[in-house]
């Protein structure tokens, strides 16, 4: 989708009072950085291109890409990432169902851990269809229920991480998560999102901390409407 008029705050930026008179410039060694980051964001590209071309699949599966700042697109940590997915198999079993919304670095994991699980990655960057492969499932928040009619009410979790803290964007998203699911959600977002959660989806906070490649400015929390804690603490 193409960014509104209005401010969204992402999950790593701090809230801020900006000026309107203040246009900021961008220090030699900013510049500097974002140039880096856009030539390895064309490096792996041409990695993918590659890998794709040879056709390995196993290569493909495990590829991951880097992330758009744009999107706010902050990854989770390799510990985080595989304690979501552990739980995530544990909650529907090998061969139950998954949605994962907004969270594509979970699906290699869950797919390593619980390969015969029916997983479906609602995602709005579309490199990840590559990775995905029928799996992926085009996904704009700001149209919540634009999704195929069959996957109403077919999975056993969903696992969801909007995009941006405002309320608009978890309300939309939660209108997802509940057309998806039978019953049991996680939801990683900040903090500042708590009362929101409960009110909108009854969920809970739980002990686990997610944490991120690169540490957010924002507090980040997990949040479920089933014991996460205890099953974690278990596996």
């Amino acid at each position: 989708w193409e960014p509104e008029s209005r401010t969204e705050v992402r999950k790593g930026q701090i809230i801020m009072e900006d000026s309107d008179d203040d246009v900021p410039q961008l220090s030699s060694e900013t510049l500097k950085a974002l140039q880096e980051f856009r030539l390895e964001q064309h490096e792996r590209e041409l990695k993918l291109k590659e890998i794709v071309e040879q056709n390995n699949s196993e290569e493909v599966s495990s590829f991951t890409f880097g992330e758009n700042w744009q999107l706010s697109q902050f990854w989770y940590s390799e510990e985080t990432a595989v304690s979501l997915a552990k739980v995530a198999a544990a909650v529907v079993g090998k061969r139950g169902s998954l949605a994962l919304i907004s969270c594509p670095t979970v699906y290699r994991h869950i797919k390593s851990i619980a390969p015969d699980c029916k997983v479906s990655l609602l995602e709005y960057d579309r490199r990840f269809a590559v990775t995905a492969g029928e799996a992926f499932v085009p996904y704009d928040y700001q149209s919540p229920l634009d999704l195929p009619r069959e996957l109403g009410s077919q999975f056993d979790l969903v696992l969801m991480d909007p995009p941006f803290l405002s309320e608009e964007c978890l309300t939309k998203t939660s209108v997802t998560a509940k057309f998806l699911t039978k019953h049991k959600i996680i939801l990683c977002t900040g903090a500042v999102m708590e009362d929101l959660a409960r009110r909108l989806l009854d969920l809970q906070k739980c002990s686990f901390e997610p944490k991120h490649q690169n540490n957010l400015a924002n507090e980040f929390c997990c949040y479920a409407n089933f014991n996460f804690d205890d099953i974690l603490s278990n596996l």
